[in-house]
């Protein structure tokens, strides 16, 4: 099984996949998230980019083919909707939420050491395999491409872009790219096929768990743990018995908003709220309400701001809101980052 193995690279896992969409890490939060808005991945690369001129005088080659003509570039992380509305949940940032928005997309970036790699095409699946056992989530892949002035020109018109960085494109793996790399190719792992989940021992009994009536926002550190581990927080009643679960890829797929709603309700209808038919009508009023009397006014204008993209009958109740959006300013377009544009015009 080990020598089958070994004969495959990671770029093997990487046929098919699509390019890295991108922000530099100069990028704010709000501009981050009107990125994770209009585009179509739930996750968004972050990058650290030193564009410093590193050409010889004797170089005689294509830098607009190779990228010869600009420093490194390193991927530093991922950040998603989730990471966002965990941010946002914060005391500190329910209180001054536009200016909690201000802050540098770094702010996101968990501070764990190893999640996101960069590896060679030509580095072997074993190696790959023993990153991610170490720790990594994202293993970040080059791409060969050629890179073209009119695709170049394509690039810069288009918000969900992939990114360029030194002429090369980048994809990136995943745990679960290489477990279906793995099932794909079980018949090396005979007789492993026959036996039970339970004899592999592959299920974990050690998980997150929040009792339902309890407050959402009791729990905000482990729905940021959950993402970082891939995994939900379950939610329970008082006898222990399963009665649903948070999960971070549903939150994703969620409003900024959202982070409104678990700071201000239990994690029972968090769950009603977050459901995908959208949020209740009586639970928006709920967390309006106690938004207000909590005194968070920065938050509820943000809340009832973002609302009426989704709930068209509160918007129509709440005749204030329509004169409060209008005179709200437009969060700044974001361009993925390549390597002569790293933000971002009006």
């Amino acid at each position: 099984m080990a020598v089958s193995l070994l004969e495959h690279e990671v770029s093997d896992l990487c046929l098919g996949k699509p390019a890295l969409r991108s922000l530099a890490l100069t990028t704010t939060v709000a501009e981050a998230l009107f990125a994770l808005k209009n585009c179509d991945d739930n996750f968004l690369s972050v990058w650290n980019c030193d564009h410093t001129e590193k050409i010889s005088k004797d170089y005689k080659g294509n830098c607009e083919e190779e990228g010869c003509g600009v420093g490194e570039c390193k991927c530093v992380g991922k950040v998603s909707m989730v990471d966002v509305i965990c941010y946002l949940c914060k005391d500190e940032n329910l209180l001054f939420p536009s200016d909690a928005l201000k802050a540098p997309v770094s702010v996101l970036l968990p501070e764990i050491p190893g999640m996101v790699v960069h590896v060679e095409p030509t580095s072997s699946l074993l190696e790959a395999i023993d990153l991610i056992l170490q720790g990594a989530k994202n293993l970040v892949v080059p791409i060969k491409t050629r890179y073209s002035s009119r695709r170049k020109q394509h690039q810069k018109l288009s918000i969900t872009s992939p990114t360029i960085h030194n002429g090369r494109e980048f994809c990136w793996l995943t745990q679960e790219d290489i477990i279906r790399f793995f099932l794909s190719s079980i018949g090396l792992f005979a007789p492993l096929p026959a036996l039970s989940v339970d004899t592999l021992g592959i299920i974990s009994t050690e998980f997150l768990t929040i009792d339902y009536h309890s407050p959402a926002i009791s729990k905000l550190e482990a729905i940021s743990r959950s993402l970082a581990d891939e995994t939900s927080v379950a939610v329970i009643d008082s006898d222990g018995i399963l009665i649903g679960e948070l999960s971070p890829f549903t939150l994703a797929c969620c409003d900024y908003s959202v982070a409104a709603a678990i700071a201000t309700l239990s994690s029972g209808d968090l769950m009603a709220y977050i459901d995908c038919g959208g949020p209740p009508e009586d639970l928006v009023k709920v967390v309006m309400a106690r938004l207000k009397e909590r005194g968070l006014e920065g938050m509820l204008q943000e809340f009832t701001n973002s609302s009426c993209y989704s709930t068209t009958s509160s918007c129509q109740s709440q005749s204030s809101s329509s004169s409060d959006e209008e005179s709200r300013p437009t969060p700044q377009s974001v361009h993925c980052i390549d390597q002569e544009e790293s933000i971002v015009g009006p």
